[in-house]
């Protein structure tokens, strides 16, 4: 016949077994679970936004010393041409260039 002292032997030893399997992991995986962290993730937005805005900033300029060289090069006056078609060419190569230089100065901002 079974005693009373074995069978609560059994039944704390299962309980703590229980409790051991349970309560001891509980932590640990509740640490292992996969939390939203907003400030991990606005730091890496905030990295890329600066990231993409100095990248933004070397296109702007390498665009505006390619346009300012050429706008240079154009302004010069041929050799063949007179002095009244070099100043229309001026006056719109010079409406040309302030157009080129706005639009990429606006790059970004749409």
């Amino acid at each position: 016949m079974v005693s009373i002292k074995s069978v609560a032997k059994k039944v704390i030893v299962c309980s703590l077994l229980g409790l051991l399997q349970v309560g001891l992991f509980a932590p640990a995986a509740d640490a292992a679970a996969p939390r939203h962290n907003p400030q991990r993730y606005e730091h890496r937005n905030e990295y890329r936004n600066d990231h993409h805005q100095r990248e933004l900033k070397k296109e702007k300029e390498r665009r505006l010393k390619e346009e300012n060289k050429r706008h240079e090069k154009i302004m010069k006056r041929h050799p063949f041409e007179s002095t009244k078609q070099w100043h229309e060419r001026q006056k719109k190569e010079i409406e040309r260039h302030r157009r080129a230089v706005y639009e990429i100065m606006q790059m970004g901002r749409r």
